[in-house]
């Protein structure tokens, strides 16, 4: 266990927890503001990788564009599903919300497999960092898992300065703590979950166009996603400091269990943590505990 091994372990480690964080933010950024989780998140994250894919090989823009737009697409995709899909059956029983957005992500893998070279092959999304090296001494790290900490990481800053300082964001903030009493002050609660479906989708496809450099893009990548709802309630469900921290100790984890533990550990790390957590905090790292008297 070479020293140099053990960081360019950690740093794989933290760009696919990066990966983990952005997708389980997506899953409490719509949880906080429409109490609804979206179990096709990971499909979210598969379309905006294949959208990515096709701007580039098929349209021929560069990566950067494409990944954008792609962004954009499902964002937009994301608003129109809470307006479609969602908003009909508000005020049901939580299962048919549940079930909805079930069958939601059936039907997204299912759209994208009948699209001729789509669905029936695994493609690879080339950056301009593919195949480069940053090597300093003895440890080599790859350009890709230095570009997704760094695209991370500036997606986060935005955020923050998007929630903390505009009125959309403190806005979207007002309605996840009270949707009531922010009607009451004006605030456009239906818009406020249009925005937050949109946010959300939209960091799902990021989470995916970073996901597709480092693996590759084919129709079931999005059970890679799901591995952010372990990390969602790792850090404690509808905190988002606790999503992004439960995103990279996953992510850590199974970086190192795939090296250095025997194969398949990598696959149960996760939940087998999970539920260590759990059992100690049952609110998460991040959450909070909340007790009924009855």
């Amino acid at each position: 266990m070479s020293g140099a091994a053990v960081i360019q372990t950690l740093v794989g480690g933290l760009a696919t927890g990066c990966i983990y964080s952005l997708a389980a933010l997506g899953f409490v950024l719509i949880y906080k503001a429409t109490e609804v989780i979206n179990f096709a998140q990971g499909e979210l994250m598969m379309v905006g990788a294949f959208a990515a894919l096709a701007l580039k090989e098929l349209v021929g823009l560069p990566f950067w564009l494409a990944a954008l737009l792609a962004v954009g697409a499902v964002a937009i995709a994301g608003a129109a599903i809470n307006r479609l899909v969602l908003r009909p059956i508000i005020g049901e029983q939580p299962f048919a919300i549940v079930m909805a957005t079930i069958g939601l992500g059936y039907l997204l893998r299912s759209a994208v497999a009948l699209v001729p070279g789509w669905g029936t092959d695994t493609h690879a999304l080339d950056t301009p960092f593919t195949g480069k090296i940053v090597r300093v001494g003895e440890i080599a790290i790859a350009q890709d898992n230095l570009m997704v900490i760094v695209a991370a990481v500036l997606t986060v800053s935005v955020l923050y300065v998007f929630f903390q300082f505009t009125r959309a964001g403190v806005a979207m903030q007002a309605v996840s703590q009270n949707q009531l009493a922010a009607s009451f002050v004006g605030i456009r609660v239906r818009v406020m979950f249009s925005a937050a479906w949109a946010l959300g989708a939209g960091i799902a496809a990021l989470a995916g166009v970073l996901l597709a450099p480092l693996t590759f893009v084919y129709v079931n990548m999005g059970f890679i996603g799901l591995k952010a709802l372990p990390a969602a309630v790792l850090g404690g469900f509808g905190s988002i400091p606790g999503a992004l921290i439960g995103g990279l100790v996953i992510g850590v984890t199974e970086a190192y269990a795939a090296r250095y533990l025997p194969d398949g550990v990598q696959d149960s790390v996760a939940y087998a943590l999970l539920l260590i957590v759990l059992l100690v905090r049952p609110q998460g790292l991040f959450g909070v505990s909340l007790k009924k008297r009855v």
